[in-house]
């Protein structure tokens, strides 16, 4: 049932859900990785050390977790970059595929001035300073203006910073090859998905389960991580959905695949704005139509992953309902795959027993008594809320354990101090 995916379809669809944090930044992740490969290609370095690039290029704002934080960074000098860096290298280091690339991500607001007595030790500094630099670039381009009349601007800009701010190196291969059209072009470029797929400096290797798995969870957090009151909201409907996929006689591998549908099945909600998701009183109608949009989204970003089709599945028609009343789909009965079903009942059941803005959470007995009801009204599987009784204590304490676990990640993460090398 599962083959394994390319890491670059993964990367690439993932990246994208990063801009949905604001509308303002549409496809800045790839913009960012286009503009570096090309400063790196032109200053001679390995195709190996293109790739880090392009790959931390692609995730190098994985750290920002608000609209705010993120319209922040369009201000070509930040007031203070470097939390975020330091939010991203922390989540991605323990990550196999994106070890080298966690570093070139932690520096990459980190001025030259501070940092360059290092690049002897270390060709991962330059490499941030790319990105760095590239980074400012496509902060710097008027996306409604002509590029070309752009382009003397931006150089100037950027030159004034030599040797401060940018590596002088870097700042003489971006001014080589801004002599270019076609850089521009391609930087300002409404093609950039043809434009990354024809660069080939994403790996063209294969994830398995366990790899997809490790990086499903890495964008939980990314999308739990957005509000405390959804922290550690993934973790538990995962790890519930897969214990009720093991029961329901689930093979080892599609359990492995139930959780990773649990890790990702509200990547949509990147989309919604925080003010929404944290409101303290009862969503307008306007605002329920704009949290009813997430799970659309997330049904897109994931369509993007070849091999992906029945985890997208199992993710995303977790609003669906039995009886065809949920959303956005409106799917019924038999229209809904088993693991689907499954995942209505774990996000439920796991939902109504955490804290929200407008509720205190549940005892896990009086959630299992709500989705109790939701079955007997044709709303949720039956069968499935039947094995979720059986199992109830078990499946509640594991829950429990997981978010308890879950939430020590997040804290740790947000009180983390960004540590600046200086000369």
């Amino acid at each position: 049932m599962f083959n394994g995916i390319k890491l670059s379809d993964l990367i690439i669809s993932l990246s994208k859900a990063l801009d949905f944090v604001s509308p303002k930044v549409a496809n800045h992740h790839l913009r960012v990785a286009i503009i570096a490969s090309a400063v790196a290609k032109e200053m001679g370095m390995s195709d190996r050390r293109i790739q880090d690039i392009f790959l931390a290029a692609m995730m190098h704002d994985i750290g920002i977790f608000t609209a705010k934080e993120k319209a922040d960074t369009l201000e070509f000098e930040i007031a203070n970059p470097y939390v975020h860096a330091e939010r991203g290298y922390l989540l991605l280091k323990g990550y196999e595929p994106f070890g080298d690339v966690s570093k070139i991500v932690r520096y990459h607001h980190t001025p030259w001035e501070n940092i360059g007595h290092l690049i002897s030790e270390n060709d991962t500094i330059a490499a941030a300073n790319i990105l760095h630099l590239s980074d400012r670039i496509e902060v710097l381009i008027d996306k409604e203006s002509e590029i070309l009349s752009q382009r003397e601007g931006i150089i100037s800009m950027i030159k004034a910073r030599s040797g401060s701010v940018f590596m002088p190196e870097i700042i003489n291969a971006f001014i080589s090859i801004s002599g270019k059209e076609y850089f521009w072009f391609d930087a300002a470029s409404p093609e950039v998905d043809q434009i990354v797929s024809d660069r080939k400096a994403l790996p063209e290797t294969a994830v398995d389960i366990d790899g997809l798995s490790g990086i499903a969870r890495l964008f939980s957090h990314i999308i739990d991580y957005r509000s405390p009151f959804t922290a550690v909201h993934s973790a538990g409907v995962s790890e519930v959905a897969a214990l009720i996929a093991q029961m329901a006689g689930f093979s080892d591998t599609e359990c492995k695949m139930m959780k990773i549908a649990g890790y990702l099945h509200d990547i949509g909600k990147l989309a919604i704005p925080q003010e929404i998701l944290e409101k303290a009183g009862k969503l307008s109608g306007l605002e329920y139509n704009i949290i009813k949009s997430h799970i659309y989204h997330s049904y897109r970003i994931l369509e993007g992953i070849k091999g992906l089709e029945t985890i997208n599945k199992w993710a995303s028609f977790h609003h669906e309902k039995c009886d065809g009343s949920g959303y956005p789909f409106h799917l019924k009965g038999n229209e809904l795959l088993l693991g689907s079903r499954i995942m209505a009942v774990a996000d439920v059941f796991t939902a109504i027993t955490e804290d929200r803005p407008y509720r205190k959470g549940m005892s896990g007995q009086d959630a299992l008594k709500i989705i109790n009801v939701m079955a007997k009204n044709g709303v949720l599987d039956h069968s499935i809320v039947d094995i979720a009784s059986t199992y109830f204590n078990h499946i509640n304490e594991v829950r429990m354990k997981v978010q308890e676990d879950a939430g020590k990640e997040y804290i740790s993460l947000l009180i983390a101090n960004p540590e600046v090398p200086k000369e």
